[in-house]
C-alpha cells in the first residue's frame, strides 16, 4: 500500500532566491534519488490565517517500509538538514494514500 509524506514549512526570511535555487538543484533530485515519487509542492501567496504554512508538500512512496528506510537514511538526514538552513516550522507525517489532497 502506498503512504504519503506530507510536509509543510515556511521559507525564512531573506532566503527566498537561497531556498529556491536549493529546491530546484538539491531537494527534487535527492528526494527522486532515494526514491520518493511524485513530489507536488504548494505556495500560499495569501493567506487569512498567520498559523497556516507558506508551503505545503507531498511525496509518494511504494509503502510504509520503503518511506521509514528512506526517512531513517544517512541520505534523507543530509538532505533534511540542509533543507532546515532555509525553512523553519517544518512538520511531516506520513498517512497512507487515499487519492487526491490530503492534509
Amino acid at each position: 500500500m502506498s503512504v504519503k509524506l506530507l510536509m509543510s514549512w515556511d521559507i525564512k526570511e531573506s532566503r527566498d532566491q537561497d531556498y529556491f535555487e536549493f529546491m530546484v538543484r538539491e531537494w527534487l533530485p535527492g528526494v527522486s534519488k532515494l526514491g520518493i515519487q511524485n513530489m507536488w509542492a504548494w505556495y500560499t501567496v495569501y493567506c487569512r490565517d498567520d498559523n497556516a504554512p507558506q508551503i505545503m508538500a507531498e511525496a509518494v512512496a511504494e509503502n510504509l517500509q520503503t518511506m521509514q528506510g528512506i526517512l531513517s537514511s544517512d541520505d534523507w538526514e543530509k538532505l533534511h538538514g540542509q533543507l532546515l538552513e532555509y525553512v523553519s516550522n517544518y512538520n511531516h507525517k506520513v498517512v497512507r494514500v487515499t487519492g487526491g489532497f490530503q492534509l
